[in-house]
């Protein structure tokens, strides 16, 4: 099985460390190295180094080179634009499928969280076995804890096949983010998961995918890999008319392009139990940093001092104080040039301030 790890998104909602120049999955928010690089250590020992490739775009490549020593830049997949998990999931298939059309690829997003790593990976391993074997695209789903409005929901069926731990049943359909009443409903009726966003197939199958469900898309993707093809010769990955096919594409995302419309028949759900969580906002990541709480239950990552202070997130940057008096439940981010300041429960509304940001133009704190 060959590894895509996607590190082309924006993580807008970690604003304001996250940044264009330097999104989420490159700053350090679950320990102390980036998140990026946290994702490419998890597959090192399970997986070989030349069968991990990354999905970017090339503005992110020389960070990347140095968080990452030893990656091979050859495995870089350089996206000519960022046009959402579609255009960026075929065009990694179109790309692979010139060397590796019939080897199982995982799609596997830059920023996740897991508090047992192995049962993730076996997981993997049991998804290539099955793929070969059934041909059927593999995804993984984890037991939703709350009703989520900004994950997609899988709806799973019988069980197919349970072997060391992994539990696999088929697949009955998908939504992708739904409103707050219909996400409590599936967190109560039990047969519906979580996505987790690991999708699982061939290159060939995945643009037999884009055929079948997005075929003005497939056009260009079939246009891509044949300059892929020809570049296999030159080395030249950098082709104008790549960048042109790419940008014709429609800017959507895999979920809503092809999972919410695939025949069930071709897809089968692991259920997962490895403590996953995508760390999307930052009351999320107080959450799942529950263990590093201090007595007090503030999750702390700054020099700081704090009286009367409980609950709280404080993020931080070197040589700089961080003092809080009389806080409860908030989250206080402080970056070189921006401060967060908002209440925990009011976190998921992180990305509609920088959204309020780009239209007071004032972009360069973006």
């Amino acid at each position: 099985m060959k590894v895509v790890i996607l590190a082309g998104g924006t993580g807008t909602r970690f604003w304001p460390m996250s940044r264009k120049s330097l999104p989420k999955q490159f700053c350090a928010i679950t320990s102390k190295e980036p998140m990026i690089k946290c994702t490419y250590d998890r597959f090192l020992g399970t997986f070989k180094k030349s069968d991990i490739y990354i999905a970017c775009n090339a503005g992110h490549i020389p960070t990347m080179k140095k968080m990452l020593k030893g990656f091979n830049e050859n495995n870089f997949i350089i996206e000519p634009e960022k046009r959402d998990t579609a255009p960026a999931m075929g065009y990694a298939a179109a790309f692979l499928a010139v060397k590796f059309p019939d080897e199982p690829i995982v799609f596997a997003p830059s920023d996740h969280f897991f508090t047992e790593e192995d049962k993730f990976l076996k997981s993997l391993l049991f998804a290539d076995k099955l793929i070969k074997k059934t041909g059927k695209l593999l995804d993984i789903g984890a037991v939703p804890t709350f009703p989520s409005t900004t994950l997609g929901y899988t709806r799973i069926g019988n069980l197919y096949q349970k072997e060391n731990g992994c539990e696999v049943h088929r697949f009955l359909g998908h939504v992708e983010k739904p409103e707050y009443k219909k996400a409590k409903k599936y967190l109560e009726s039990g047969d519906y998961l979580w996505h987790v966003n690991y999708f699982m197939w061939t290159p060939a199958k995945f643009l037999d995918a884009f055929k079948k469900y997005q075929p003005k898309s497939y056009k260009n993707l079939l246009a891509i890999k044949g300059f892929f093809e020809t570049a296999k010769k030159s080395n030249d990955y950098n082709k104008k008319e790549i960048a042109v096919e790419y940008g014709k594409m429609e800017k959507i995302s895999f979920d809503y392009a092809i999972a919410e419309k695939i025949n069930p028949k071709d897809v089968l759900i692991i259920k997962g139990d490895f403590g996953w969580s995508d760390i999307g906002t930052w009351d999320v990541l107080y959450e799942k940093m529950s263990k590093e709480l201090d007595k007090d239950n503030n999750l702390v990552r700054a020099d700081w001092v704090g009286s009367e202070t409980t609950g709280t997130l404080v993020y931080g940057q070197k040589n700089k104080l961080v003092a809080t008096i009389g806080l409860s439940n908030m989250v206080v981010v402080d970056t070189p040039d921006a401060l967060l300041i908002c209440p925990l429960g009011k976190a998921q509304e992180v990305k509609g301030m920088v959204d309020q940001i780009k239209k007071n133009k004032k972009d360069k704190y973006l």
